[in-house]
């Protein structure tokens, strides 16, 4: 009889250097947005089959956010960028986030039928 099982050591490994280059990409982003807003934190956030979105909120309250393919993807590239992690986004944290003109168009528009920003 053939041998029917498939060696998958050699996808998991592709896998594994996919993940590890797209953490390493993020961790770049990430150091140059803390780098640009005098240092940052964030928080993730589980989006379903997309993955985890990266909330980033600079020192000086502009914030951004980034989507890693899955959680442990985004943990890691945080833990190379060296960011705190908040476990929600609440509190001290959500106080620190300066929103604008845009937001505040932005969700009058959404929630009251105003201008869309398009």
């Amino acid at each position: 009889m053939a041998d029917t099982q498939v060696d998958t050591s050699a996808q998991d490994a592709g896998r594994a250097a996919k993940a590890e280059r797209r953490a390493a990409k993020l961790a770049k982003q990430i150091r140059s947005f803390s780098k640009a807003h005098g240092g940052a934190e964030g928080q993730l956030a589980y989006i379903g089959q997309m993955g985890t979105r990266i909330v980033l909120v600079g020192e000086d309250g502009d914030w951004g956010d980034l989507v890693a393919p899955s959680h442990s993807v985004a943990v890691s590239a945080a833990e190379k960028a060296g960011i705190t992690l908040h476990e929600s986004f609440d509190g001290d944290f959500a106080a620190k986030v300066r929103t604008g003109p845009y937001e505040w168009t932005r969700m009058a528009g959404i929630q009251l039928g105003g201008p869309s920003n398009a």
